[in-house]
């Protein structure tokens, strides 16, 4: 009988162990350790790296361009002809309501009224007594209207003359800056022909054009600054918001009255509008994080209690080159700040705090 060589025996030998020891050894571990399928497939999802935040009060604001105006001016006219002979107020200076502004040559017009109003008091006694003989008929019905019309002429000759003396002395008619004055003495004014401007500009208006998107933030009330060229500025608030934009713009018109108690010669300047919004809650983010959902509207994704993807339409408040302010997000919110590019709403997601170095899937 042929003798096995001592080397494959021991060969031999081994490599049955060897099989012996891994089928025992997998025997046990199934028995002992359930396969971990829930780590597996968590190790398998996407991770984003979030950050979860509270929202915060805000205040927007607008800023718009537009002139400056006196919040009142008019044009002096003259009412009746006639020669400069006074001129009470030098340009530039400051008169009261009420105050002489011109005095024309009035053309003996004291005499002619003094005369009118003998003529009206003759006439009221001559009416007087003829109403005394008609209630005992001793003059005509006829006769009694004749001298009625009589002094009607008188009073209305009265007024019309009392009425061209005022108006040789033009005033005030209301407080302000006598401005622009174009006659000297002497010169001939004829009715209606302009000789000045009167100016109140302790108050100021401020007109602008405002797009339809934004006309619908503002309201009668809301406090404005205005910048100035020079570098100072004015506080009021707005106080007319047109209801129809015009049709070549489409813009609407509006209004702000400012306070100018130094009366900066300012009325005709333009200005930096800052109109102060009611203050909202908004969540501030990087304008990075924004997308676009399915129907085109801006969108921010975030993370829910079932840490599933979540996107969330959004309204854009104010924005720079660094932050972005929304309205629209829950509150508290879990943003997605990094791999939002990788996943889609209605995924399931590992979330890794942006605080604790997390780092979200990158492929």
């Amino acid at each position: 009988m042929r003798r096995i060589p001592p080397s494959y025996a021991l060969a031999s030998l081994l490599v049955l162990a060897l099989v012996v020891w891994l089928a025992v050894g997998d025997f046990q571990q199934f028995q002992s350790s359930p396969p971990e399928n829930n780590a597996e497939e968590a190790d398998a999802l996407p991770r984003v790296e979030v950050n979860r935040q509270q929202s915060t009060p805000y205040i927007p604001q607008q800023v718009l361009q537009g002139q400056l105006t006196a919040e009142r001016e008019t044009v002096l006219r003259a009412n009746v002809a006639g020669y400069v002979a006074e001129k009470p107020i030098e340009q530039g200076e400051s008169v009261d309501q009420g105050e002489t502004l011109l005095v024309l040559d009035n053309d003996a017009l004291p005499e002619r009224l003094q005369q009118a109003r003998d003529e009206l008091a003759l006439a009221e006694a001559e009416y007087a007594g003829a109403q005394n003989l008609r209630r005992r008929e001793l003059i005509s019905q006829p006769e009694l209207l004749r001298l009625q019309s009589a002094l009607s002429a008188s009073a209305a000759q009265v007024a019309q003359l009392e009425k061209q003396l005022e108006d040789t002395r033009p005033t005030a008619p209301f407080e302000g800056v006598l401005d622009r004055v174009q006659v000297e003495l002497g010169d001939l004014l004829q009715p209606g022909e302009e000789w000045a401007r009167l100016i109140d500009d302790r108050r100021l208006t401020g007109t602008a054009w405002v797009s339809q998107q934004q006309v619908g933030k503002l309201a009668v009330g809301l406090p404005v600054t205005a910048r100035l060229l020079n570098g100072g500025s004015l506080t009021g608030e707005v106080s007319y918001i047109s209801s129809r934009a015009e049709e070549a713009t489409r813009t609407f018109y509006i209004e702000v009255a400012l306070d100018n108690p130094e009366r900066l010669r300012l009325a005709g300047g333009s200005a930096e509008f800052t109109i102060t919004l009611p203050p909202r809650q908004v969540h501030t983010l990087s304008p990075a994080l924004f997308s676009l959902d399915d129907r085109g509207q801006l969108a921010i994704k975030h993370v829910d209690d079932e840490n599933r993807v979540v996107q969330t339409a959004v309204e854009l408040v104010s924005a720079d080159t660094e932050r972005a302010y929304v309205t629209g997000l829950p509150n508290p919110v879990t943003l997605i700040t990094l791999g939002a590019g990788l996943v889609s709403p209605g995924d399931a997601v590992t979330p890794v705090s942006a605080q604790e170095g997390g780092h979200a899937s990158t492929d």
